[in-house]
């Protein structure tokens, strides 16, 4: 499989001639709200300006699948703020502005961290109640430990997997 889940992810995102599109008219947008008395896109617009691209991205005719299934609501603040760490460094500068290139990778940034975060989530939500109902089953049947075991193993790896290549757009 070679590539972690993440590095495919983002990837997808940098890639994809949509997204980049979104960006480039959520940045132009997050421009002109201010009026052009900026150069860039200040911090505290980059959660709003994750919202507005979360729609365009969620509102295109053909959306991005990993958009569509991964990512079914905004990024959420925590998740802005540490994209915005991961891209710039944020210090007591109070003047920061991103350009283009750094607002095109904040977007990449916290895009990838919401679609891994939310399939971390259906994998820790899926495999439970798989598990429970394999060793529920072994129960009642009587099946030995290690047919159990195995078949918890194999239930798990197959769930972990195809949610891994349902991130290989």
């Amino acid at each position: 499989m070679g590539l972690s889940i993440s590095k495919r992810v983002c990837r997808s995102f940098q890639t994809s001639p949509e997204f980049n599109s979104a960006c480039d008219s959520v940045y132009e947008e997050c421009l002109k709200l201010s009026q052009d008395a900026f150069s860039g896109v200040r911090p505290y617009q980059l959660l709003a300006a994750s919202d507005r691209l979360h729609y365009s991205l969620s509102a295109m005719p053909h959306v991005h699948p990993l958009i569509a299934k991964w990512v079914p609501t905004p990024p959420t603040r925590s998740q802005v703020d540490k994209a915005l760490r991961e891209v710039v460094v944020v210090g007591k500068d109070t003047t920061l502005e991103l350009g283009q290139a750094d607002f095109k990778a904040f977007a990449v940034e916290v895009f990838t961290d919401a679609v891994v975060s939310n399939a971390g989530k259906a994998v820790l939500r899926r495999i439970p109640i798989g598990v429970a109902g394999i060793a529920g089953v072994g129960m009642v049947s009587r099946s030995g430990k290690d047919l159990v075991g195995t078949a918890i193993g194999v239930y798990a790896l197959g769930v972990a997997t195809s949610i891994y290549l349902s991130l290989a757009i």
